[in-house]
């Protein structure tokens, strides 16, 4: 069949070899996987080539491990695409899980050549939140137009986690939310290992910095005692488990008091490649960058 976004992954069963053409958009995501991440059969065959959309695999019908399977009608020849992301950049985590594509070719004995294409699929990862509560916090998913909480925690690497984070400050001075840190861990043990930090450095939302994320907060906020932000789904690598528990430490300040480099909320802005506040001036995010953030008076 022609490659096309309906099938990412393409298939042609010639008279002595199959070629198999993946679209380095696998997953329809935007997000292009590596050819060395790929390979064919149980052999693990490497690609013959690779472009800047698509990987392309040629292997003889008995080659890469291959099996083939005789019918009344058919000769079928049978492998698999596999993929296998490996961690760029940042060692800890992957943003898409492992997929295996099942291939076959057939051959009918008084017909002609056909092929099919089957989609990969993958499972979806758990995300569990909890927080610390000082004051009356909370921290919630949200649906996609953060009108209503989400119903359900279940999400496909791809799509992006809505968190709302509020304070009930009826009883106190205006307050202003910020989110000190958050970090992503297996167990509900946020010193456990590994850990993945979301929000770092008082307020920094070190995730968007990765050339992988397009996580960032939302600017303005709809109300001081309210922040909202977004992180692209991920899951730990070389960890099978699909559960991660996030655990982020919330707190306040006055409304009247100037945000600083120790209450702050920070995203990094890829258009612009600079450190950017949610509000307050541009130099309380300097340290997001340099790693060093503290009261700077």
């Amino acid at each position: 069949q022609a490659a096309s976004p309906q099938h990412p992954v393409t298939v042609r069963c010639q008279e002595a070899q199959l070629v198999v053409t993946v679209q380095r958009d696998l997953f329809g995501t935007g997000r292009l996987v590596r050819a060395a991440e790929l390979s064919l059969g149980p052999a693990a065959c490497a690609a013959a080539s690779a472009a800047d959309s698509a990987v392309t695999f040629v292997a003889g019908l008995h080659e890469c491990g291959s099996t083939l399977q005789m019918t009344p009608d058919s000769l079928i020849y049978k492998t698999s695409l596999s993929y296998k992301p490996t961690p760029t950049g940042n060692l800890v985590i992957v943003r898409t899980s492992p997929a295996v594509v099942p291939i076959e070719c057939h051959y009918p004995r008084r017909n002609n050549v056909s092929s099919n294409a089957i989609r990969p699929t993958w499972a979806p990862f758990r995300s569990t939140l909890s927080s610390e509560e000082k004051l009356v916090f909370s921290l919630r998913l949200m649906n996609d137009d953060w009108s209503t909480e989400r119903l359900s925690n279940g999400f496909q690497l791809g799509e992006s986690l809505h968190f709302q984070a509020d304070v009930d400050s009826e009883n106190h001075v205006p307050l202003r939310l910020f989110v000190d840190e958050c970090v992503a861990t297996l167990t509900p043990d946020k010193n456990s290992s590994p850990r993945y930090a979301l929000i770092d450095l008082h307020g920094c939302l070190v995730d968007g910095r990765s050339d992988e994320s397009a996580s960032a907060f939302l600017s303005p906020r709809p109300r001081q005692e309210t922040l909202q932000f977004m992180v692209d789904a991920f899951k730990f690598a070389k960890d099978d488990r699909n559960l991660i528990y996030i655990t982020c430490h919330l707190k306040v300040s006055p409304v009247d008091q100037p945000p600083n480099s120790l209450n702050k909320a920070c995203f990094f802005n890829k258009a612009s490649s600079l450190w950017v506040p949610v509000e307050g001036t541009g130099d309380i995010c300097s340290c997001c960058e340099t790693g060093h953030c503290h009261f700077q008076g």
